[in-house]
């Protein structure tokens, strides 16, 4: 039985979209593979960890047929990307197998069947829902991600929150040791609502999401959330826990502050990375009157010192940091100049863009 005929580039993109969360070892080996069902000339793609579940459609079936089956995601995707761009591609359905031919090449592959591949069951009642361009959730999102921790045993980090109050949407991500907010504002008006969104989730988002004004609805139930966008479908559970108070941790009336260039600091702050250690990786700043000077030395008494000339006539303070945590809010923000306030050199400092109240960063001090 003939599921698809199609060019290539039309069957490779519904691919692509949905094999992002495929993992190649799995306790289930069905896991590995994507579920394509087909209803006549409407084909669809479906993928699942279990955690979270990608849907996405094309008109590519052959046939008035209703079937369904089960194939290894990578080696299908494999393939397509090594057949010739402009060719057209049929797949098959015989005898448990699944054949691809483009042009002289043929393929044949093992199926599971459809019946016995786990889907994650969709929320019927939603607490909350929010449509935003598509551009504006990414640019959220991208602000804040760097911030998410990676396998930390207080799981509830290891994701972002996501928060619908009046009419702002906010985003808020931290690994205990800096802090990342960022907001937009929206014509909708919301009950408050806080869901923590898991990190793989987002990381699939930020790629799945365009630079267009097209819009993503983001429904929120209980225990999931639902995005829908162009023709995609993304399901994820989300992660129970209790999300630190970000408003306790964001410092208000710090009175040492100054504006300065991004770009001259990121450099600065590079060069300097380059003589810290692989296990301890602090920099030290010294901060008087219309000074910032930046050191650091290793463990084989080498030392890199920069020095910065900053409009500043605040109290001289000695603090410092991990010199990762502050190039990558450098690296991430695309503006010019960057705000620092900093209370004393025990306290954490804030970082923001000038005139935009709309995103702010907090990073810990370390002692040097």
């Amino acid at each position: 039985m003939q599921l698809v005929k199609s060019n290539r580039d039309t069957l490779l993109r519904p691919l692509q979209i949905v094999s992002g969360i495929v993992e190649r070892r799995h306790t289930m080996p069905i896991l590995a593979n994507i579920l394509i069902r087909k209803d006549g000339a409407n084909v669809s793609f479906l993928s699942t960890d279990t955690e979270v579940q990608i849907t996405t459609h094309a008109d590519i079936g052959s046939g008035a047929d209703v079937t369904g089956t089960t194939v290894a995601a990578r080696k299908l995707l494999d393939i397509l990307r090594a057949l010739p761009e402009s060719g057209d591609v049929t797949m098959t359905l015989l005898n448990k197998r699944l054949t691809v031919q483009s042009g002289k090449s043929r393929f044949a592959l093992q199926t599971l069947a459809a019946e016995e591949f786990p889907t994650v069951s969709v929320a019927d009642t939603h607490n909350a829902s929010v449509t935003l361009p598509q551009k504006t959730l990414k640019h959220l999102f991208n602000m804040v991600h760097f911030a998410m921790a990676q396998q930390d045993i207080r799981y509830y980090l290891n994701g972002l929150l996501l928060v619908l109050d009046g009419n702002n949407v906010i985003a808020v991500a931290t690994d205990g040791h800096r802090l990342a907010f960022a907001q937009v504002a929206t014509e909708q008006q919301f009950e408050r609502q806080e869901v923590i969104i898991p990190r793989k989730t987002i990381i699939e988002l930020q790629r799945l999401l365009e630079e267009s004004d097209d819009p993503v609805q983001l429904d929120i139930a209980a225990s999931q959330v639902k995005l829908t966008f162009a023709d995609i479908e993304l399901v994820s559970k989300l992660v129970e826990g209790k999300f630190p108070d970000y408003t306790r941790v964001i410092p208000k009336g710090y009175k040492n502050d100054f504006t300065i260039s991004r770009e001259a600091l990121l450099r600065s702050l590079q060069r300097a990375a380059i003589m810290t250690s692989d296990k301890f990786k602090g920099v030290r700043c010294m901060i008087s009157p219309g000074s910032m000077k930046i050191s650091s030395t290793n463990a084989d008494q080498e030392e890199a010192v920069e020095e910065l000339e900053i409009d500043y006539g605040g109290d001289s303070l000695d603090i410092g940091f991990n010199v990762t945590y502050l190039l990558d809010v450098l690296n991430n923000l695309k503006c010019d100049q960057v705000n620092i306030s900093l209370g004393d050199s025990n306290s954490s400092a804030l970082m923001s863009i000038p005139e935009n109240g709309d995103f702010k960063y907090v990073v810990m001090p370390m002692r040097i």
